[in-house]
């Protein structure tokens, strides 16, 4: 595949050039493969299964040289042939009904080197205590949540902000998806752009928005009018119950295209956004487990492009021959590949030469993936917090959630609790059904639990009628707005 996307740019250079640049693009994957060690040593690992043959010992000023060379292109052109849906249609797990789910999201912690050409391109990212050690760098994928395979990716400065990065990638997107994204992208432009593909989508929105109703749906949700388009939006209620008592509760309000309740019922559809996570396992498969939380290598923006680029193209590669083994037993979900077996084997691949050779084994990573398989995915929640001391978020927890991963065996949805009961717009308070029928409801929920009054009250100030500026959503009490005497000057005394 590095041959044939350096064949089509191979304009009129000769073909020792095309070589040369091809051994570049196979030592800069290989330097995501091997994070921890230096260049000479990469180098070392990616010959290690050549002995006896006249390979070359580069110093390392050869192979700075070599990647400045051959560039960002060849390894952006490389990673753009691999992102694909990985998937085939009768997959399990990458489908809801005839649409492949895919979703959007950003990762904002990856550093570069604290260089002054770094920190002019991504700035310095605030913290607690002033400002990061590190810049930091914004990437934005589109993902096949089944696969968590990447179909798209753009990366820059975290100041642009994720919605602008991905109006860059809405392009991507198509007829056959489904869009899955969170509160943070849910743009009147986003959401415009993203049907002009004719892919459907299935967003959070935020607790500002105040959409009209236009009719009440069977199942609990409504239809509305969002930005020109025709959505339906599912106000629910969830619960997670963990296995040690512990309990969340939080309101969502998502927006879809889906507008047929009989075809899409809401809590399908709530059960469905749950999906969504699925690219933050992709982002943990590359921040953790392949670059091991370090800091890229490259001290200059041109270096950190053509490095993000290879890391792109390797993890990809590295989906592409977990799908491929998964699929050779059918029924069984790629959820259960397990991505750290097939980095590992990755590496022996290389250091053995194992596919080069004539004579070599070309299965070693199927064979891998398929004898350490995952059991299925459990659910699982735990506290939500930045594993840095100088983050905001290090001790943030404001859910109440337990420190250690939990299993769930309960999850309980109320659909259409915090949604008015009667059409309406901006300008036209809505009606709120009464107290009792809220508890009576949230109690029923979870039957299980021995609810306490200051619990109910809590769940309960949602739907306070004192509060109609926001329909269902979690506003506080109203302000009076009456005026106020001044205060009076206090007459302070001398201390004896």
């Amino acid at each position: 595949m590095v041959d044939a996307v350096l064949e089509a740019d191979r304009d009129d250079r000769a073909a020792a050039a095309v070589a040369a640049v091809a051994g570049g693009v196979y030592f800069m994957l290989a330097l995501g493969l091997f994070e921890q060690m230096g260049a000479a040593l990469v180098w070392q690992k990616l010959v290690a299964g050549l002995a006896g043959l006249p390979v070359p010992a580069p110093s390392e000023k050869a192979l700075r040289d070599l990647r400045r060379r051959i560039g960002a292109a060849p390894l952006r052109a490389l990673f753009e042939v691999l992102a694909v849906p990985l998937a085939r249609p009768s997959t399990p797990g990458v489908r809801y009904r005839r649409w492949r789910t895919v979703a959007f999201d950003g990762c904002a912690s990856l550093r570069v080197p604290d260089r002054e050409a770094n920190r002019g391109w991504f700035g310095r990212l605030k913290v607690r205590f002033g400002v990061a050690g590190y810049p930091s760098l914004m990437l934005m994928t589109l993902a096949e949540t089944g696969t968590r395979g990447l179909l798209g990716a753009i990366f820059g400065p975290s100041a642009t902000g994720e919605r602008a990065y991905a109006m860059r990638l809405a392009p991507l997107l198509g007829p056959d998806m489904l869009l899955l994204a969170d509160r943070g992208l849910d743009g009147n432009d986003l959401l415009e752009a993203v049907t002009q593909t004719g892919a459907q989508f299935l967003v959070r929105g935020r607790t500002d928005r105040r959409p009209p109703v236009l009719a009440r749906l069977r199942d609990g949700s409504y239809l509305t009018r969002i930005a020109g388009l025709k959505l339906r939006a599912i106000e629910a209620d969830i619960t997670v119950t963990g296995t040690d008592g512990t309990f969340v509760t939080s309101t969502y309000r998502l927006l879809t295209t889906l507008t047929d309740p009989h075809t899409d019922p809401a809590a399908t559809l709530v059960a469905l956004y749950h999906e969504r996570w699925e690219i933050e396992s992709a982002y943990y498969a590359l921040r953790h487990t392949l670059l091991h939380g370090r800091v890229l290598r490259s001290k200059d923006p041109a270096g950190i492009e053509q490095e993000m680029w290879a890391l792109l193209a390797l993890y990809q590669a590295l989906r592409h021959a977990m799908v491929t083994a998964v699929e050779t037993m059918p029924g069984t979900d790629p959820d259960r590949a397990s991505f750290t077996t097939a980095l590992a084997a990755a590496r022996d691949t290389v250091t053995a030469v194992v596919g080069v050779l004539p004579t070599s084994d070309t299965g070693r990573i199927t064979t891998a993936v398929l004898t350490s398989l995952l059991p299925p995915r459990r659910p699982r929640f735990s506290a939500r917090t930045v594993k840095s001391g100088i983050s905001r978020y290090h001790t943030w927890n404001a859910g109440n959630r337990p420190l250690a991963s939990t299993n769930i065996p309960n999850i309980a949805i109320i659909i259409g609790q915090g949604a008015p009961t009667q059409p309406h717009d901006d300008d036209t308070p809505a009606t709120y059904p009464p107290g009792p029928t809220i508890v009576l409801a949230i109690m029923q929920a979870t039957p299980e639990h021995s609810w306490r009054a200051r619990d109910l009250a809590r769940r309960s100030a949602a739907r306070n009628p004192s509060t109609p500026s926001v329909p269902g959503w979690r506003n506080g009490p109203a302000k009076d707005s009456s005026p106020r005497p001044a205060p009076q000057p206090t007459r302070s005394h001398p201390r004896p």
